[in-house]
């Protein structure tokens, strides 16, 4: 076994799961323990950075709110900008707006109107990819503004889920699956 396929094994032993939270039937995956680590931590952000680095990319997305964790960080790396998709309510300045089902719900996420320009190469970056409405929103508001989502990167994927069936016109990235 590399390297690699050892500290991916470590990392996926070391994803805690919740039952029934945020509700009832569901198990959560909690990253928490991967960024309390530093050497976890600097894996995931050297291994996603390695993958990014590949496509010249403006900015990345980064989803609320675990995707907040490591899309600056990211950012910073590559020397791209960053932009953050957020709930409803919670950017101070005019947006566009999306509606969207999850797992567990509906929900609306906003971008600023200013966020990206025409034409830029844009990663969108969340800790979990499940049932892929989360992060199909994100890139409808990319769309919108006239991006180009080059990427979706993520941590952990439940395959099981099929988000990625849903995404299938866009270049999928994750690190873990479940």
């Amino acid at each position: 076994m590399t390297k690699t396929a050892m500290t991916l094994e470590l990392l996926k032993k070391s994803v805690r799961d919740i039952p029934d939270f945020p509700k009832k039937g569901i198990i959560f995956k909690d990253i928490t323990p991967l960024l309390q680590n530093h050497e976890t931590f600097s894996f995931i952000i050297d291994a996603l950075s390695e993958e990014l680095s590949k496509l010249k990319l403006d900015l990345i997305i980064g989803i609320e709110s675990r995707g907040f964790i490591f899309s600056p960080v990211l950012a910073y790396q590559l020397k791209a900008g960053f932009a953050p998709v957020r709930k409803q309510g919670k950017l101070p300045w005019r947006t566009h707006q999306v509606n969207y089902s999850l797992e567990y719900g509906e929900a609306v996420l906003e971008i600023h109107q200013d966020a990206l320009s025409s034409g830029m190469r844009v990663a969108v970056v969340d800790d979990l990819l499940a049932t892929g409405g989360t992060a199909e929103a994100a890139c409808r508001l990319v769309e919108k503004l006239g991006g180009k989502v080059e990427v979706i990167a993520c941590v952990i994927e439940l395959g099981f889920l099929k988000g990625r069936d849903r995404l299938s016109s866009y270049n999928v990235f994750s690190m873990l699956n479940y």
